[in-house]
Order: structure tokens, then sequence, then C-alpha cells
């Protein structure tokens, strides 16, 4: 299995959105919006994510993200404007809306950051906030330097975000949410080398704590470390078995190690427990089935993943492989 099977997840992009193409050229008096949109604790979103631009009289433009949360949008006049994301139909992430200022020729840089539901947290924390971490007893300043940096990182500034949580780190070296934190947010910020070293110590200050173990399995598989990868991913999972994510991200590691048995159970078993919110798995299942040369089931795949995802920015692409795949 060729390892282009993880480009969606880690970089790709269509024509007019991702990091792979380059913003359109600025007259003198437009400017342009260079954003991402990433999960709560600056990991990397796994579909693609609708973006609605509004200004004060009331018009509206709507762009789809690629698969890693990349959008782009040119030819803006300078003034004031309201960047939406809808709340998801799973009611896993709330509705968020962010003003920025555009100046002309240049561009503005802004990172948005999902919110997770109540209820969602409230689910998620119960199954993954391991007893180590549960019985921390963090010092009162150490708090203060986490709790603003969490706050620079809602209103995204991640650069603060990161300083405060190296003070943190600096007053209380054992603060394992800050240390996961800290290398979600270099992460975000494409510094994967050190994201890897934050993730590593804090999996090894506790070995059973879900989320450094995914996180750092995510960033494993951006720096195309795969079968390393598909081991720290194999620990997430036995630490929550229920996590769609992790299965997602096992399946994408396998299949760059070549296993696409396994890759198929994990990526077939994300989509089961996720549904639609992890449509891209049933994308490279559809990879997976048409390099074997099963095509009745890459089209059944490729075709699932368009019903719950029929605005993704790939979507034309996937609409003519399957075309291909029907030929006979």
């Amino acid at each position: 299995m060729t390892v282009s099977l993880v480009l969606l997840l880690c970089g790709a992009a269509s024509a007019q959105t991702g990091r792979g193409s380059q913003p359109a050229a600025e007259s003198a008096d437009t400017g342009s919006i260079q954003g991402r949109v990433v999960r709560p604790n600056g990991s990397p979103i796994s579909r693609p994510v609708k973006v609605t631009l509004r200004v004060l009289k009331g018009d509206k433009s709507v762009i789809f993200t690629d698969t890693e949360g990349v959008f782009n949008l040119s030819k803006l006049a300078p003034g004031s404007y309201t960047l939406e994301i809808e709340a998801d139909k799973e009611q896993n992430f709330e509705a968020l809306s962010e003003r920025v200022q555009i100046y002309g020729n240049a561009p503005t840089f802004v990172m948005l950051y999902l919110k997770e539901h109540v209820e969602a947290k409230e689910k998620r924390d119960s199954n993954v906030v391991s007893a180590g971490e549960l019985d921390q007893k963090v010092p009162a300043a150490a708090l203060k330097e986490f709790e603003r940096g969490a706050r620079a990182r809602e209103d995204g500034r991640l650069d603060e975000a990161v300083e405060h949580l190296r003070k943190a780190l600096s007053i209380y070296p054992e603060y394992l949410k800050a240390r996961n934190d800290l290398g979600a947010y270099l992460m975000a910020q494409g510094k994967l080398e050190e994201a890897s070293e934050e993730l590593r110590r804090a999996t090894e200050m506790d070995s059973k704590s879900f989320n450094p173990h995914l996180n750092l399995g995510i960033v494993l598989i951006q720096q195309q470390k795969f079968r390393e990868a598909a081991d720290v991913l194999e620990k997430a999972l036995t630490l929550d078995p229920t996590s769609a994510a992790a299965r997602l991200y096992e399946g994408v590691a396998l299949l760059g190690t070549g296993d696409s048995r396994r890759a198929e159970r994990e990526l077939s078993a994300a989509y089961e427990s996720g549904g639609s919110q992890y449509a891209l798995a049933q994308f490279y299942l559809g990879r997976l089935y048409a390099e074997r040369g099963e095509r009745a089931l890459a089209v059944r795949a490729f075709e699932t993943y368009l019903r719950d995802k029929p605005d993704a920015a790939n979507a034309e692409k996937v609409r003519a492989q399957i075309e291909s795949l029907r030929r006979p």
C-alpha cells in the first residue's frame, strides 16, 4: 500500500484550499484570510468543515476547508468580517463565530478552535482521563499559567498559549495536561519534532493517559513514521477501545505500513462507531479496495463517503474515480 493514501489527511488540498496551493495574487487594495480549523486541543480535524464569511451588511460566502482544516479566502476588501462554523449534526462541537479584520495587500492569519459541546466533553472526559491525571496536585501558579494559555488559545493567540504552557511546566514539570496540550499546540504550529518530544514525555509520565498517545500517533503519521504511529495508536486503543478517532488514525498508519487487512478492519470500525463524522474512513477504504482491484467494494465506499460529505473538497475527484471504476 503506498503512502499516498495518507496525504489527504496530512496536507493534501484542492486547487482552492490547503497548504499545497498558492494564494491568489492580491491587488494593492485587497487582502486575504489564510486560516485553519482545529480541534479544541489544537490537533488536526479529520474531515472538511464549512466556513461562512459574513460582512456587516449581511452578504456572505461559503468555503470548505480541506481535510486538515486549512482554507484560503482571497481578494477581500479591507474591513471587518465574521467567520462562522455551524454546530455539527453529531453535536460534538458547538457553533463558532469569530470577528476578523482584513487589511489591504496583506494576509490575515486565523486559527479557529472548535469548541467541544458540553455533553460530548463530559462523555469524552469520563472515558479518557487517567487516574494519574486526576490525582495530580497542580500548584496554583502553574494552574494560573495553564488557564492563561487556554484563554490565549481560544482567542487564536497560539504563540502566546505555547509560552504560557511552557511557564506552567517550568513551575510544575509533571503537569500532564499541560504537557499534552503543549504537544498539541506545537503540532498545530507545524513544529512536529518539538511536539513529538513533549508528547513522548507525557506518555512516559503516565502510560495510561489516552490523549497523549492519540496526539503522539497523529504527529508520527504527519512525520510519516507509520510503524511507530501504529504501535502508539494501538496502545491508545487499549486505553479507550471506543475511540473512533484512534481507530481512524490507526487505520491510516497501518495503510502507511502496507498492512491493508488490519487497516481495513480499523477503518471500518472507525466508521461503524463514529458515523458520518468519520466519513473519511470510507474514503480510505475506497482507495484501499481500488488498489486491491475490488471495484464493487471501492465504489460502495466512495459512494458512502460522498453521501455523508457531498460538499467535500475532493468530491469531484471522488466522483470521477467512481466513474472510472464502473467502466468495463
